[in-house]
């Protein structure tokens, strides 16, 4: 069986935002423009897509290209219940501790300084819980500091 690739989808009520957002989370960069094109909004007013509809949505990428590419699409409906699913973010790899706890404490400062909320902290719990911290981010969406 072939390899796939695969993508982050959220569902959400400003693309452009959650993209922005999680572009600076992770060090990613949007999708760039179609060939042709040098902007996004050059691609939508050469398609003839209505002004009310250019965020409707978004996507950003590891511009290293190893990374999951993340998907922003407009919804009406709001963020109703707990994420079933949630991301980890990887921001004390190899670290244990104080130093792990402090590393992911300066992360939610700098993702709090970008709209983001710190929920909860959970502290280390050994011998197998290294502690992490739960977040939520523009939309309301978990994630953890791991």
């Amino acid at each position: 069986m072939d390899v796939r690739q695969l993508q982050v989808t959220f569902d959400c009520a400003d693309p452009g935002a959650l993209a922005g957002f999680w572009a600076e989370v992770l060090g990613y960069s949007y999708d760039a423009p179609p060939p042709g094109f040098a902007t996004w909004g050059q691609a939508l007013e050469a398609w003839g897509v209505p002004p009310h509809l250019r965020n409707a949505r978004s996507s950003v990428v590891d511009p290293t290209g190893a990374g999951v590419r993340l998907f922003f699409q407009q919804v009406p409906e709001g963020k109703a219940a707990k994420n079933r699913l949630h991301l980890d973010v990887r921001a004390a790899p190899g670290l244990q501790g104080e130093a792990r706890m402090a590393a992911l404490q300066d992360e939610a400062d700098r993702l709090v300084a970008l709209g983001a909320c710190l929920v909860r902290r959970q502290e280390p719990q050994p011998p197998a819980e290294a502690g992490h911290l739960v977040m939520q981010d523009l939309e309301g969406n978990e994630f953890c500091l791991d």
